[in-house]
């Protein structure tokens, strides 16, 4: 079986992030100063997927071409929902090609009724107190309800 790495910060993780086969990489990335810590960010990965056969959580730190050579990855998975993000998107598998040759990237898109959902904006809303339960999982929005005093 052709293993596949969906990296990506998931502060905090979607239904839009969920998937049958994958491993889910937490990235480190310290610079996009995430709301939920690694540890937590993990938790939070595995616990929305622990009905899910198949997939396994793991945290990183360098460059996702490291990350599939050291998980056996021949691909990896990422998510486009505009044009802007596409071309972003592209220029970073271009670059993974050139250092990996034979690495594939794989671009999911959403549908339409979904393509404006992100993980800043979801955080923007549940910290001004807004219900985002109908686009993450039930841990993730009673963790978010904790983290920003939203009665239960």
């Amino acid at each position: 079986m052709k293993r596949i790495v969906y990296p990506g910060t998931f502060d905090p993780v979607t239904r839009g992030h969920l998937f049958d086969v994958v491993v889910i990489a937490v990235a480190n990335s310290e610079k996009k100063q995430p709301m939920f810590n690694l540890q937590e960010r993990m938790d939070l990965c595995a616990e929305a997927l622990e009905h899910v056969a198949n997939i396994e959580v793991c945290s990183f730190t360098g460059l996702t071409v490291e990350l599939a050579r050291q998980q056996n990855c021949s691909c990896i998975l990422r998510g486009v929902r505009t044009v802007a993000d596409y071309e972003y998107e592209l220029q970073l598998a271009n670059m993974n090609r050139a250092l990996a040759p034979g690495l594939e990237t794989v671009f999911l898109t959403p549908g339409e009724s979904l393509s404006y959902v992100s993980s800043s904006l979801l955080r923007e809303i549940a910290s001004m107190g807004g219900d985002v339960s109908r686009f993450v999982p039930d841990n993730v929005s009673a963790a978010l309800d904790a983290r920003f005093g939203k009665p239960q």
